[in-house]
């Protein structure tokens, strides 16, 4: 059974194992963090002085010996029993043989039962294989008895191995930083351990070397493999004094970076962080899966109670002993350890499998959401475009002094963060310091506005000049490209054209999102003309440009008014509105933000847009993995139930029911960690 108490918490002991947590969240908890990586993934609920199952540390043949010790000793006894027969292989001798077999796989069981009992949960699957088979050893089934524990404990030896992979392979994915670094310390180079690392020194990297902790890079120049954090292994080259994050592999020069940020905050930290706790907002097929297990239980109890005594109402020559048999039978088929550890675990490889390919999932929900999304809404600057501006030309009236004003518009612009400003600043230059600007404000969705020897400044789109009256004799829509609209002293001065270059793989997203059957809509505060332009260039179902922040909520509302989910993919922060209006909100280029990660529920760690279609499509594989596993465990049991309650079904057909469904339904569920996608 699965404690489905909200509030249990992970807690550690001093060695970094777990102590207290539930089943579903020891499979999902991904050993991300250094101090997880020896974590035990234990079927006692959590407690240390628990029995542990997984043997994680040990070697295989190591977890498989008390399975191999009773195996010898079962074999040995079937064939006492019916090809070697042995005039001592009788009475207590042969009971207390087939109990000796039965213990190094059965007593651990037996142990586990015992201590879920003494927590409340009694209808444990430690309590049903212990009650049928200590069953089977009271109507003197000493073979079956001992036949079902053992291949119970190879297939939860099994079911270890292949969490222990799952687990492993997200950890290499993820948790990419070096244990020791190189730092330069009285200009001489010292091997030292990553988290004794403090902010202001300087790491020393050499060709191959990952680095260690978050820094700025002090080198002109270097190249790096980020593909630990973006799935993308075209190498990116930094320059003097850019960020440089812990898991980046240098390439070719010695480089030097000096630490900016503490080793457990680092972004690498905040991401396997964010995977870690992927597990709080679970999916509603995890939720239901918990809730059905607790009533699901207890009434097969029931029910195998009922097959035993029922029938001696209703039946003529009626046998306690071999409808027992059918009663336990029953119960061995029922442990519903294919449900409950198989479908998070397949929601766990489907976050895997994103974060392989940079893309972070705050949880199973929203792979669930994401995999039934009708409407991908989404900005333009930074989402389908580069948001790397420059100008084009500047069309100024011949009455002003264009240089004056393009100088006294750098230096407005200077105030704003919009890549706008930066493609003035760098076609305009240097700023001139001896001009002062008076009550300068940004004017949401408009522009800025500022006083300049007494006069006003405007510096914005065509709304900025119509909120203000200022003529102008042209047709703002006759203009493509991006516009910024300028009036100095109640005058319209003029416009300068931006444009902004359309990202290489902007095409590709959209035709897979059509694929998918997804709808796209772009929504942006650039004008409608640029808008409709990109839109039409790209295959965007629907655009709207010239809208404000409150416009762009309005849009989401008609869509979701039609009864059609929406995701919504912007930059996380300016757009918060609208992600908390969506059902799942999608931020692009989350590596260089902490925003990002905070505000939205799936990121997308570089600024590629074919990662949004890709994200879609995860969700869905791993959704459609999920019910496969929930078909294949109800058919199964349902069959052999049956089967079993009419006494068609034997021991060893109840023994494939339970272990066998749930070691089938495992293996599926990890194996979208290698599906490409």
């Amino acid at each position: 059974m699965i404690n489905t108490d909200k509030n249990h918490k992970h807690t550690y002991d001093a060695q970094g194992k777990m102590t207290c947590c539930t089943q579903e969240e020891k499979i999902y908890t991904q050993a991300g963090a250094k101090e997880l990586v020896n974590e035990k993934h234990q079927h006692d609920h959590g407690d240390d002085e628990g029995h542990d199952h997984s043997h994680s540390e040990s070697s295989p043949i190591k977890m498989f010996l008390p399975s191999i010790i009773s195996l010898v000793l079962l074999l040995a006894a079937i064939a006492f029993d019916h090809w070697l027969p042995q005039q001592w292989f009788t009475g207590w001798v042969r009971i207390i043989w087939y109990v000796v077999a039965y213990a190094p796989v059965g007593f651990p069981v037996l142990t586990d039962a015992v201590k879920s009992i003494r927590k409340g949960e009694i209808f444990s699957e430690f309590f049903l294989m212990g009650i049928a088979t200590i069953g089977a050893f009271a109507i003197g089934e000493y073979p079956e008895g001992v036949a079902v524990m053992l291949f119970y404990a190879v297939g939860e030896v099994f079911q270890t191995m292949a969490v222990s992979r799952a687990k492993a392979n997200i950890k290499s994915l993820l948790d990419q930083r070096p244990d020791e670094v190189t730092v330069l310390r009285n200009d001489q180079p010292l091997t030292v351990k990553a988290e004794t690392v403090n902010i202001g020194e300087i790491i020393q990297l050499k060709p191959g070397e990952k680095l260690g902790l978050d820094g700025e890079l002090l080198s002109e120049t270097a190249s790096f493999n980020t593909s630990a954090l973006t799935g993308e292994s075209k190498p990116d080259t930094k320059a003097k004094g850019e960020t440089v994050l812990a898991g980046m592999i240098n390439l070719n020069t010695v480089a030097q970076v000096q630490v900016t940020t503490a080793y457990m905050d680092s972004k690498l930290s905040k991401i396997l962080e964010l995977v870690q706790n992927a597990t709080s907002q679970k999916a509603p097929t995890e939720l239901f899966i918990r809730k059905f297990a607790k009533i699901y239980t207890p009434i097969v109890v029931l029910l195998a109670v009922a097959i035993c005594v029922l029938p001696y109402f209703f039946v003529a020559d009626y046998e306690f002993r071999d409808w027992l048999f059918r009663a336990l039978v029953f119960l061995v088929i029922s442990c519903p350890c294919a449900l409950v550890i198989s479908i998070p675990l397949g929601y766990f490889g489907g976050i895997g499998a994103a974060s392989k390919n940079g893309i972070l999932f705050k949880g199973s929900n929203f792979l669930d959401s994401l995999s039934n999304i009708q409407n991908v809404v989404m900005d333009k600057t930074g989402t389908m475009t580069e948001g790397v501006f420059k100008v084009q030309e500047v069309v100024f009236d011949k009455a002003f002094n264009q240089d004056e004003i393009l100088q006294l518009v750098n230096v407005l612009e200077s105030h704003s963060t919009h890549p706008v400003a930066t493609a003035i600043h760098e076609y305009v230059g240097e700023l001139d310091n001896t001009i002062r600007l008076e009550n300068t404000e940004e004017i949401a969705g408009h522009g800025l506005k500022s006083t300049v020897n007494g006069k006003d400044l405007l510096v914005g789109n065509f709304k900025l000049m119509n909120k203000f009256g200022i003529q102008y004799d042209l047709d703002p829509n006759s203009i493509v490209y991006t516009t910024i609209a300028v009036a100095y002293d109640n005058k319209f001065v003029g416009y300068i054209t931006i444009a902004d270059s359309i990202k290489e793989d902007a095409e590709k997203t959209i035709r897979l999102l059509h694929k998918l059957n997804v709808k796209a809509t772009m929504l942006s505060g650039d004008k409608s003309t640029v808008v409709k332009y990109v839109a039409e260039q790209l295959g965007i179902d629907n655009a709207f440009g010239d809208l404000l922040p409150e416009d762009k909520v309005n849009r989401v509302k008609e869509i979701k008014a039609k009864g059609e989910s929406v995701a919504f993919v912007g930059d996380g922060v300016n757009d918060a509105p609208v992600v908390a209006l969506s059902d799942v909100g999608i931020a692009m280029g989350g590596l260089g933000s902490d925003a990002t990660i905070e505000t939205a529920d799936v990121v997308i760690q570089d600024d590629k847009p074919s990662k949004i279609p890709m994200a879609i499509n995860i969700g869905k594989k791993t959704k459609k993995i999920v019910w496969q596993n929930i078909t294949l465990a109800f058919v199964v049991k349902g069959i052999v139930l049956v089967l079993g309650a009419g006494g068609l079904a034997t021991m060893w057909e109840a023994v494939f029911a339970d272990v066998g469904v749930a070691l089938l339904a495992i293996l599926n569920a990890v194996r979208i960690q290698r599906m490409k996608f």
